[in-house]
């Protein structure tokens, strides 16, 4: 399938064409107007348009917000479009590009072949993980050196796509932001104050089904096909000489079947799209280098390992907002959060039993009702919500923790 975007102006090629063939990136100038694009979009979502929205929307939470759960917020507003973005333009690739999809018969077509739509989905990924690099840099003290090697790793991995490398793995390795929405969203919940709800509980649900499902799973599966692509190119040819020198001498290769366009029944469109399957290759194309699989496939194994570090936090994060503090009598048993409702009752019975306010209690009340203050880490330390008043129980007898 060609890129559905228009081409980038020839001025913005002829100034890129230069540097690419320096890095040996040779399909990055007709996609260089999407990662700039892309950047530029992330970049003014976080500097205007979340702020923006963010006071309008919510004007009595978003002003009053510290300066670094501010940064975190906006952050959070653009890793929630990009991953709508990426993922709604990522599955329409996969079931929609033809040409992409006759590539599951050959791992060279895997490693070398190249299509316009999955270079659009690499261009869309460099763009944010651009922005990303920049922003866990200039914030390393909020999101920490986890989020950094993400950002370093994942750049790596979708800039090589424009040699054209694993250009037909872009969309599937995509395919891991799909938990990213659910994750937002359990973040959104603790700042509005929604922690422990039914919202954030049936989100936190599917946070943990889909991570495991599209991360953990399908994540690694695909890796192992890569490790699997790679080692099988390395090792293609036995003597120095193109890659490609056996698989253009067998008639019944797959670059030749259908890419003649012979079934293209004159469909200029189609023609096109075929032709540039392996546009990029040729007969100077060598086998996979040492130092890219290595790279490639070091980048791919600590993208894996974040990923199972990170459920694990998941899991004791969705954990802490279900679960209560432990008695200070009997410290292994978990007390149940109560309801809004039942705090304001149990407020009201302190207030009949214990008579009329002195300064010292209205003091106290004040403390008591003051909300705990927010823990800005990683998946989201919301506020939870800590009280000290009295709770009595059936008999009316008032108890005091």
């Amino acid at each position: 399938m060609l890129d559905p975007l228009p081409p980038p102006p020839p001025w913005l090629v002829n100034w890129v064409k230069h540097y690419s063939e320096a890095l040996y990136l040779p399909s990055l100038p007709y996609h260089i107007h999407e990662v700039l694009g892309a950047f530029v979009l992330y970049q003014t979502t976080q500097s205007i348009i979340s702020p923006l929205l963010s006071n309008l929307l919510f004007p009595h939470i978003y002003p009053k917000l510290n300066r670094r759960t501010r940064i975190n917020w906006d952050v959070h507003v653009v890793s929630l479009l990009q991953s709508l973005l990426i993922n709604t333009a990522a599955l329409w690739v996969m079931f929609n590009d033809k040409e992409r999809k006759d590539m599951n018969s050959s791992a060279v077509e895997r490693i070398y072949g190249y299509t316009g739509a999955s270079g659009l989905i690499q261009a869309m990924a460099t763009g944010y993980f651009l922005w990303d690099l920049i922003v866990s840099a200039r914030y390393l003290k909020i999101f920490g050196p986890g989020i950094l090697a993400h950002a370093v790793t994942a750049l790596a991995v979708f800039s090589l796509g424009f040699r054209p490398f694993c250009n037909y793995y872009g969309p599937v390795f995509i395919l891991y932001e799909l938990s990213t929405p659910f994750l937002n969203i359990h973040w959104f919940c603790d700042k509005l104050n929604m922690t422990g709800g039914k919202l954030q509980w049936y989100n936190g649900m599917l946070l943990l089904s889909v991570f495991f499902g599209c991360r953990l799973v399908w994540g690694t599966y695909q890796s192992l096909r890569v490790y699997q692509d790679v080692w099988h190119t390395m090792h293609l040819n036995t003597q120095p000489g193109p890659v490609l020198r056996e698989i253009r001498e067998s008639p019944h290769s797959s670059i030749y079947i259908p890419r003649d366009g012979q079934l293209c029944l004159g469909d200029a469109s189609c023609i096109s799209a075929q032709s540039e399957v392996m546009k990029f290759t040729g007969s100077q194309t060598l086998a996979v280098p040492f130092w890219l699989a290595l790279v490639y496939l070091t980048c791919n194994l600590v993208l894996n390992t974040l990923n199972w570090y990170w459920f694990g936090k998941m899991i004791e994060t969705v954990r802490k907002r279900f679960e209560g503090k432990p008695h200070d009598e009997r410290p292994r048993e978990r007390q149940r959060k109560q309801s809004m409702v039942e705090l304001a009752a149990s407020e009201l019975d302190y207030d009949t039993l214990s008579g009329p306010k002195t300064p010292y209690n209205e003091k106290e009340d004040e403390f008591a009702k003051a909300p705990a203050p927010s823990n800005d880490n990683e998946f989201a330390k919301g506020t939870e919500f800590a009280t000290s008043t009295a709770v009595p129980d059936g008999n009316h007898e008032v108890k005091k923790r």
